[in-house]
């Protein structure tokens, strides 16, 4: 499994429409082949800050997600949202379990 975490600083006049392009992407890569979870939060001590975690079955399919239209269509529209660069990180995991 892949694990991809994105962290997105949001600029404060913009956070509605940035959140909302977050959602339509967030929904749109959920239905994707090959994803496992693809979940969009906000930070509770850094409001404007987006998370993105995304969980993948396996290579393959992140990169189908990014080069997916709807992938490509929010990076080109979050760009004038953004307050920073985002940081992206990937974790390569052999299983999952709940512990609770």
């Amino acid at each position: 499994m892949i694990v991809m975490h994105a962290e997105m600083p949001i600029a404060p006049d913009s956070r509605e429409e940035a959140l909302d392009l977050a959602r339509e992407l967030a929904e749109e890569s959920r239905a994707e082949a090959g994803v496992i979870d693809y979940r969009v939060t906000t930070d509770i001590e850094a409001t404007n800050t987006v998370r993105v975690i995304e969980q993948y079955e396996d290579t393959d399919a992140v990169e189908s997600h990014m080069s997916s239209d709807h992938f490509e269509s929010f990076q080109a529209s979050i760009a004038a949202h953004l307050a920073g660069e985002p940081t992206l990180y990937q974790y390569e995991v052999d299983s999952k379990t709940q512990v609770m």
